[in-house]
């Protein structure tokens, strides 16, 4: 395969995953009764206990360098943990508009602040136009949608605000900490397969006090089983293979596209309205992904052939 052909690969995977994470809103919708706290550990730490199941030879085979790369491990699974957390809390606290703007257009911003300040990768200007461009999206988006946030307490906003940026942080870090043991050799699924892992011991244990209506229905646990199988196991899987390939800055840039994907599964399947507004977050969004593949300079392209060198692609 050629390195053109690799890129390529990479890319797509992660436009597959962004398109099933945007289905959990909607798969979400089919549980009312079950906390999006509930939803989201349950998603999270089930999706990462079947990572760890079906890497766990590749896993044990590469102990050392993981046992090497303990700090990634342990920052990049706390990360994965907290972030289903913030991101529900965040929208409950400072409304669904707000806490969907911050959380998902602020962790490019961590991302790139990370490779600038860790790695010494200098921010491109074709970096900061799809930036530009994805949050004039997703403002359009939010802007497009009703929601019921006008009563939200002062205080409340803030500390919703406070937990969005969190949540931003947090998805940052872990696409960071995924990359960094990619590049030093840790096969892709087992680098979420371990961070994901982690998540799960820590999230899992927390359904005895959220979990309350989960196993109340069929319908329940149908939701919580596709939301651990195919968004976090296999959305994922693809997004850990993506990495092999694309920085973490571009790759949360690039899943600037899962509210898009929900947005319009949620006029589809749920019948929400939908206005002129939020056509223009799609094509703005379209626009932020489609600088992203425009080729880069010669610098960019050597710096790219030497990470692949490092790493151990699958």
């Amino acid at each position: 395969m050629s390195e053109q052909q690799h890129l390529f690969r990479c890319v797509l995977a992660i436009i597959i995953a962004s398109f099933l994470w945007g289905t959990t809103g909607t798969a979400a919708s089919f549980a009312p009764d079950v906390s999006p706290l509930a939803i989201g550990a349950v998603a999270t730490g089930g999706g990462g206990f079947l990572m760890l199941l079906k890497s766990s030879g590749p896993l044990l085979r590469q102990r050392g360098l993981l046992f090497s790369q303990y700090k990634y491990v342990f920052w990049g699974g706390l990360s994965v943990a907290v972030y289903p957390l913030a991101f529900y809390s965040s929208m409950r606290l400072a409304g669904v508009a707000i806490g969907t703007v911050i959380s998902i257009a602020s962790a490019p911003c961590f991302a790139v602040l990370m490779e600038r300040f860790i790695n010494g990768r200098p921010v491109t200007a074709k970096w900061m136009l799809s930036f530009l461009l994805g949050f004039a999206g997703i403002l359009c988006l939010v802007m497009a949608k009703p929601h019921a946030d006008t009563a939200v307490a002062g205080d409340q906003r803030e500390w919703g605000i406070l937990l969005g940026l969190l949540a931003g942080l947090t998805y940052a870090a872990y696409s960071w900490t995924g990359k960094t043991m990619i590049v030093n050799g840790v096969r892709s699924d087992v680098a979420m397969a371990v961070q994901f892992g982690v998540a799960s011991c820590l999230l899992l244990p927390s359904l005895f006090f959220t979990g309350d209506n989960l196993l109340a229905s069929s319908g329940n646990i149908t939701v919580a089983l596709y939301m651990a199988l195919i968004p976090m196991f296999g959305g994922y899987l693809l997004f850990g293979y993506g990495l092999q390939k694309i920085d973490a800055s571009i790759a949360t840039l690039i899943t600037l596209l899962e509210p898009v994907v929900a947005t319009l599964l949620a006029v589809w399947m749920l019948s929400e309205r939908f206005s002129l507004t939020g056509w223009m977050g799609i094509g703005l969004i379209a626009g932020c992904i489609a600088v992203q593949m425009i080729k880069g300079g010669r610098k960019a392209k050597r710096r790219r052939h030497a990470e692949v060198l490092q790493s151990d692609p699958q």
